[in-house]
């Protein structure tokens, strides 16, 4: 992942606020959390990674799939 410079926008308050959020970017976790998905989502693409959760099934219960070829794969 590429580091986030912000650009002056010659407003200082605004310059704070991207600078405040470009050192949160660079102090953050690399941790990825997942949201529970419970329906099937109306957009997504080849890579899309969901948390799937009842009532929605793709296929094997609860738990992490990806959209791979035409179908939702389980990953655990």
């Amino acid at each position: 992942m590429s580091r986030y410079i912000p650009s002056p926008t010659g407003t200082p308050i605004i310059d704070d606020e991207l600078q405040k959020v470009a050192q949160a970017m660079e102090t953050a976790d690399t941790m990825l959390n997942l949201d529970p998905v419970y329906v099937a989502p109306k957009k997504f693409r080849e890579g899309s990674i969901v948390f799937a959760k009842a009532p929605w099934n793709p296929g094997a219960g609860d738990g992490i799939y990806c959209f791979r070829g035409d179908s939702w794969r389980f990953l655990g």
